[in-house]
């Protein structure tokens, strides 16, 4: 009998599978305040989400950081990513407040 389950969306960021049930959320490449489109979205774990956005100013994320590539080189993610690589899919935290420098 054929799998009629799709496997489960992956992360881009942290490439780490979405299972259903898990925190996840659309993320919007360019923001919208920004200028920002709806089809220029990605889905992503929501600890991922609340990285990017602890990390990363609207205006940052729509000057420099707007494709998934770029997040990916930001050193900030790149640690963040390689700490949360080594977690289950399903592994979810509180993000602590806004890091990024005023």
């Amino acid at each position: 009998m054929p799998d009629t389950e799709e496997d489960p969306p992956i992360c881009p960021l942290c490439q780490r599978s979405i299972p259903p049930g898990v925190p996840q959320s659309q993320h919007h490449l360019v923001p919208k305040l920004k200028g920002g489109k709806p089809e220029h979205r990605v889905l992503l774990h929501d600890i991922c989400h609340r990285e990017i956005h602890a990390t990363l100013t609207e205006a940052e994320l729509a000057r420099e950081f707007h494709s998934i590539a770029a997040l990916r080189a930001h050193p900030r993610l790149a640690k963040f990513i390689a700490w949360v690589r080594k977690r289950p899919p399903d592994f979810h935290s509180r993000v602590p407040g806004k890091r990024r420098k005023r």
